[in-house]
C-alpha cells in the first residue's frame, strides 16, 4: 500500500472535519451551540462559528420580531357583559439559553403555544377589570398597554420579550347579539320619545307666547287707533266749530250738500217729505234763509224712510 492512498482517504476526512466544524449566522438568525443537549456557546452576531465535528451540533432560532394571532377568546368584563375578544402580539426573542431550557427542542412552536396562553390571561385579567363600555371604545390603547406590560412580565421566564399586543376584534356572542340589538333599538325608541314629547313642550311654549305677542300687539294697536280716532275727531270737531264761527250760513249750507249727497246716493232710493220741510230750503230757491240752529242734515236724519 503506498503512501498516496493513505494521505487521501486522511486530507478528504480532515476537508470533511474541517467544514462540519464551520458553521455560518446571518443577521436574520440566532444559533445555540450544543454539546449532547447542553448549552456550550451562544451565536447572536451574523458570521462565523465554529464547534466541534460529530460532537457539537448548532440550533438555529428566528432572531427577527415574530407575530402571534390568537384564537377568539370569551371574556367577562366588570359589567358581566360578555366579549368575543381576539388580539396580535409581537415577540422577539432575546434570550436564547432561557427559551432553549423553557422551550425544549421543539423551539419556536412550543414557545407560541406558552406565549398565546399567557397572553389569554393577561387579556381576562385587564378586561375583567373594566366595564364593556371602555372595553368597546375606540380608545382602548391604555388597556392593551397594560396586557402588554403583564404579559411581558410573565414571558421574560421564557427568553422572549413581548414588544407589542393589539386587540383586534372586540364583539358580543352571536347568540347575544340580537337581545343587545333588541335593548338598544328600546333605548333609542325611548329617547325619540323623549326628544319627541320636548319638541312638543317647546312648541307648546312658542304657540302660546305666540298667541298672547298677538294679543298684546292688536289690543295695544286698537288702543292706538282709538287714541288717533279720539285726536282726529276731535280735530274735526275743532275745525266744524271754527268754521261755524266764522261764516254760520256758509256751515249750515255745506251741511245740506252734505245731506242732499248723503240722501240722495244710490239708484233706489226715496224720501218723503213735506214741500216747506227746512230739508228743502236750498233747493226751492237761492233766497238767504234765515239761521236756524237745525240744518237740513239733522231734519234729513229725522225724515228719511227706506223704500
Amino acid at each position: 500500500m503506498n503512501r498516496a492512498s493513505i494521505i487521501l482517504p486522511a486530507l478528504i476526512v480532515a476537508i470533511v472535519l474541517g467544514l462540519s466544524s464551520v458553521f455560518i449566522v446571518d443577521e436574520r438568525e440566532k444559533a445555540l451551540v450544543l454539546q449532547f443537549g447542553q448549552v456550550k456557546a451562544v451565536k447572536e452576531d451574523p458570521g462565523l462559528g465554529f464547534k466541534i465535528p460529530l460532537i457539537q451540533e448548532v440550533v438555529r432560532y428566528d432572531g427577527r420580531i415574530l407575530g402571534l394571532p390568537t384564537q377568539p377568546l370569551e371574556v367577562t368584563p366588570l359589567d358581566d357583559r360578555r366579549l368575543v375578544v381576539d388580539a396580535f402580539a409581537r415577540w422577539q426573542i432575546v434570550n436564547l439559553i432561557e427559551f432553549r431550557e423553557s422551550v425544549g427542542a421543539e423551539g419556536v412552536r412550543a414557545a407560541q403555544v406558552r406565549l398565546e396562553r399567557i397572553i389569554n390571561a393577561a387579556i381576562r385579567e385587564v378586561l375583567g377589570s373594566v366595564p364593556s363600555s371602555a372595553v368597546l371604545s375606540e380608545d382602548r390603547t391604555g388597556l392593551m398597554n397594560r396586557i402588554r406590560d403583564l404579559a411581558r412580565r410573565e414571558a421574560a421566564a421564557l427568553g422572549i420579550d413581548v414588544i407589542d399586543v393589539r386587540l383586534t376584534r372586540t364583539d358580543l356572542p352571536e347568540q347575544n347579539l340580537a337581545a343587545t340589538y333588541a335593548r338598544m333599538r328600546a333605548e333609542r325608541e325611548r329617547e325619540a320619545a323623549d326628544e319627541i314629547a320636548r319638541g312638543g313642550e317647546a312648541a307648546a311654549r312658542v304657540r302660546a307666547t305666540a298667541d298672547r305677542t298677538v294679543v298684546e300687539l292688536t289690543s295695544d294697536a286698537r288702543r292706538q287707533a282709538d287714541v288717533v280716532r279720539g285726536e282726529a275727531d276731535a280735530k274735526r270737531n275743532a275745525i266744524y266749530a271754527a268754521a261755524y264761527g266764522k261764516n254760520p250760513e256758509f256751515f249750515a249750507f255745506t251741511r245740506s250738500l252734505q245731506a242732499y249727497e248723503t240722501s240722495l246716493k244710490g239708484t233706489n232710493s226715496s224720501i218723503v217729505l213735506e214741500p216747506n220741510s227746512v230739508f228743502f230750503e236750498y233747493l226751492n230757491g237761492f233766497d238767504t234763509p234765515a239761521v236756524s240752529s237745525a240744518t237740513p242734515l239733522d231734519s234729513a236724519a229725522e225724515g228719511q224712510t227706506a223704500p
